[in-house]
């Protein structure tokens, strides 16, 4: 279980998350690696862009790992906020290979991607209210600013996955590209990217993340408010519960 972080060539940074057993399900040491490479690849002059992909050709990622500690902390949630970008400034631009599923944490960390291209096979969803769980890594202030009122709404408070084709359909991806060639797309656009002036790129880029991480960080207080109640919530337990048993959950 591990964050990987490679080159391709001088400028562009490939970021892998690879838990392929839990189809990339990020650990709590898994998400502090994260926040901290952000921060390292943000300071790095040489990083022009960046290529965030998952591990294998099952999964993208499909968020935190819940089999493991879901206690809450202060500390676990900055952690959280700096692994998922959720309301950190990051000047470089991040394309986003999406090579499988992605659900959960996982689809919030593709909205804080800039260019985003996916497989055919990939799907998407943020079942998180199935399981009882409020969606805290942003998906619940961001989605609605990015692929419109009707189409956040039907993801967030359904659960259901939708295909590739449905998610570029409604903005939430790019393009779906040819099977199997998603990084070969993703190279492409993080070359043209590289290509250019990192002076205007970085600054465009800065201004476009500053005014969503201030919008983000407007609504932290009542999204703390909100996920508290959740977990205290008898449905928390029956929800964690049943995801970890593998069964429907009854909330009747």
């Amino acid at each position: 279980m591990e964050i990987r972080h490679t080159a391709h060539g001088r400028h562009i940074a490939i970021v892998t998350i690879d838990n392929q057993p839990r189809r990339n399900a990020m650990t709590r040491a898994m998400m502090a690696k994260l926040a901290n490479l952000w921060g390292r690849l943000d300071a790095d002059p040489v990083c022009r862009a960046v290529i965030l992909t998952g591990a294998g050709d099952k999964a993208f990622c499909a968020g935190a790992d819940i089999s493991g500690d879901l206690s809450a902390s202060a500390e676990t949630a900055r952690t959280v906020n700096r692994a998922l970008l959720k309301d950190i400034v990051f000047t470089k631009p991040i394309v986003a290979a999406v090579n499988g599923d992605c659900a959960g944490g996982g689809v919030e960390l593709l909205l804080s991607t800039d260019i985003r291209g996916a497989d055919p096979a990939a799907r998407f969803g943020l079942p998180e209210v199935r399981y009882a769980i409020y969606p805290f890594g942003g998906a619940a202030v961001k989605l609605i600013h990015q692929i419109g009122y009707v189409h956040a709404m039907d993801l967030l408070l359904t659960g259901r996955l939708v295909d590739a084709p449905f998610a570029a359909r409604i903005g939430l991806v790019n393009l779906v590209v040819e099977p199997g060639r998603v990084m070969e797309w993703a190279v492409g656009v993080a070359e043209t990217i590289a290509a250019n002036s990192p002076a205007a790129v970085q600054g465009v880029k800065q201004q476009i993340s500053t005014g969503i991480a201030e919008d983000v960080r407007s609504h932290e207080a009542l999204e703390q408010q909100l996920g508290d109640r959740v977990r205290a919530s008898a449905d928390f337990a029956e929800g964690v519960a049943a995801f970890r048993e593998k069964r429907r959950p009854d909330y009747s």
